[in-house]
């Protein structure tokens, strides 16, 4: 039992290792070798240098607060309108249409009027990641309450619930995997979009710092700065899966990979 609990996180560990170690031979002695990749060795060790460096943790802290703070508002308003939508057929048909065409609307195609009402700041950030995850949890929270079985709301009113108690005790409960799940895609989504936000919009956090390293040709730093993205996204997404777990620990498919 605990060597195939152990397994696979070393083979994961040994992907890594492959993945660093074809890295380094194609910067080094294989086809990239003349080209300005930096060796693996060189990016680790700049990560390690930036990890020293308080400008650093600055411009992590603006990233988590831009991500954190535009999925949390995008979780508020979007479970409250999906809700407000679900509850009612009329509304679920009549925004249907509007909802699925904004959803694929990827946040970078507003960014330009954002910067030029909010500017480069964090408020920036924020509602850009609002933008880029609140549409696609309205969307599912709306379908979670819809879907709710019409039978397990029947059996509500038959035991004297009132409207209230059974959007609290059945159609919250019975939505939740489909917010949780919407909830898990956005959480790495509001990482990438703080991150564009400052690439391209000139905010602040790591995706300035990132366009700071490209435009002085820093190639070792640049790399750096995306290795530390990734250990963060993996952070991230590690973070929000168990978060769903935790919320859906009483669903049959959690209890099923527990057992």
């Amino acid at each position: 039992m605990t060597r195939i609990s152990f397994l696979p996180p070393a083979i994961g560990a040994a992907g890594v290792v492959a993945a660093l170690a074809l890295w380094e031979w194609a910067a080094t002695l294989g086809p990239l070798a003349d080209s300005p990749l930096p060796a693996a060795t060189a990016a680790l060790g700049e990560a390690v240098r930036l990890l020293g460096v308080p400008t650093t943790w600055v411009a992590l802290g603006d990233t988590l607060t831009m991500a954190v703070l535009g999925l949390l508002l995008a979780i508020l308003f979007g479970v409250v309108l999906g809700v407000a939508i679900g509850t009612s057929p009329l509304a679920m048909h009549a925004t249907r249409v509007p909802l699925e065409f904004l959803k694929p609307i990827p946040p970078i195609v507003i960014l330009p009027v954002v910067v030029l009402v909010l500017g480069p700041t964090l408020s920036m950030g924020v509602f850009l990641v609002f933008f880029g995850c609140f549409i696609a949890i309205a969307v599912q929270a709306s379908a979670g309450v819809f879907d709710t079985d019409p039978v397990a709301r029947a059996t509500g009113r038959s035991y004297g619930m009132g409207r209230g108690e059974i959007l609290a005790r059945i159609v919250l409960p019975s939505a939740l995997p489909y917010i949780g799940t919407a909830v898990r895609v956005a959480a790495p989504t509001s990482l990438v979009v703080a991150v564009v936000a400052g690439l391209l919009g000139g905010g602040p956090g790591l995706g300035q710092s990132l366009l700071l390293s490209q435009i002085s040709g820093n190639q070792e730093q640049l790399f750096a700065y995306v290795l530390i993205l990734g250990v963060l996204g993996l952070l991230v997404q590690g973070l929000s899966q168990g978060a769903e777990r935790r919320m859906l620990h009483w669903h049959p498919q959690y209890r099923k990979q527990v057992a």
